[in-house]
């Protein structure tokens, strides 16, 4: 499928990168509204540029649209996108409200098209072993379900756009922008939220308007209880891993971006020990802890390649716009209980 990108600044370059390199895709052509942007993606890559939306969207051999604009910008490019007839895969958050998410949901069951997220952080060996574990019911009873996303921004990051650190354009602070794959993973992975109690602040930053740091206590529908922990105010010197754990009453797996801390089961499967051997954490640095840019774009190509696959099948994908709103009303429903000092808020 020709695959065509709207936004030619860092993400749209990375985009680049996966679509080039996976299979059933072709890089097709760009469009940003800096015509030099466009251009300069454009040359690196051999394809069409435009700095008009309606004609970049006119293009009949157009069919799958990858949106990179900033968070609170998703919604208009991809429902245009999708009133155009183009298939569209949108970055994360897929907008910073549940309201937009659902008006581009709507949008894509009206045209006919498929309407996908990047959730790249399910796409690599870890999870797809981690996701195995709890469904085969390896925890036993569910009681702990936490993550923790101790990132570093330096105020040149915030400084860097205007848009940075706003509610409009951003959606959030370290929680929607930073934290949101690792929160989408603790979902995929340990079920519905039932309720949360939060508390967020602006502790290292200066001009922006969103959190630095936030907690927040979870109930589960399950009846686990954990925590969720987002900041980008924690240094280190080479990066604190994101990390997900999930306890039971027979079972524990912690998993600190793309290999395991901890998988330790009370009843074993020869499967352990190759996972032992092959996926335990080393000393890795955080994958993008300290720096957006030093992020891998394999697990980008993955998800694009589920979404070909999907489109191609007939069938929604495992990223779909569902998937995508559920991470997002997660977050929303932690600022509100923030805003009330507290309170707890029921999903």
């Amino acid at each position: 499928m020709n695959f065509g990108i709207i936004g030619a600044g860092m993400i749209g370059h990375f985009h680049a990168k996966a679509i080039e390199a996976m299979d059933g895709g072709t890089l097709h052509s760009v469009f940003d509204l800096r015509a030099e942007g466009a251009e300069k993606l454009a040359a690196e890559y051999g394809i069409k540029a435009y700095s008009d939306l309606e004609a970049f969207l006119a293009d009949p051999d157009l069919e799958v649209v990858t949106v990179g604009t900033p968070s609170g910008a998703h919604r208009d490019p991809s429902l245009a996108a999708m009133n155009a007839g183009k298939h569209v895969i949108c970055e994360k958050p897929l907008e910073v409200t549940t309201e937009r998410i659902d008006e581009m949901t709507a949008a894509a069951a009206s045209n006919k098209v498929t309407l996908a997220a990047v959730l790249n952080r399910r796409f690599h060996p870890g999870m797809d072993a981690f996701k195995k574990a709890v469904a085969e019911g390896r925890f036993g009873v569910l009681t702990s379900a936490s993550c923790y996303v101790k990132w570093y921004r330096d105020q040149a990051y915030y400084d860097s756009a205007a848009w940075r650190g706003t509610w409009a354009l951003d959606g959030g602070g370290a929680l929607m922008n930073q934290a949101i794959h690792t929160i989408d993973a603790l979902i995929y992975l340990a079920g519905a939220v039932k309720s949360v109690q939060a508390s967020t602040a602006c502790l290292a930053h200066t001009g922006i308007e969103v959190e630095d740091m936030a907690v927040a206590i979870l109930e589960f529908e399950n009846g686990a209880r954990g925590v969720i922990e987002g900041s980008t105010t924690s240094w280190s010197k080479d990066g604190h891993p994101a990390r997900v754990q999930l306890c039971g009453t027979e079972g524990s797996v912690f998993l600190a971006d793309e290999s395991f801390e901890v998988w330790d089961f009370m009843h074993e499967k020869p499967e352990d020990a190759e996972i032992k051997a092959t996926l335990m954490k080393g000393q890795e640095a955080g994958v993008g802890a300290n720096d957006p840019s030093a992020i891998s774009f394999y697990q980008h190509q993955r998800n694009f390649e589920e979404v070909v696959a999907a489109i191609a099948e007939g069938r929604e994908p495992s990223t779909s716009a569902a998937e995508a709103r559920k991470p997002v009303a997660l977050i929303t429903a932690i600022y509100e209980s923030a805003r009330n000092d507290g309170r707890k808020i029921a999903l």
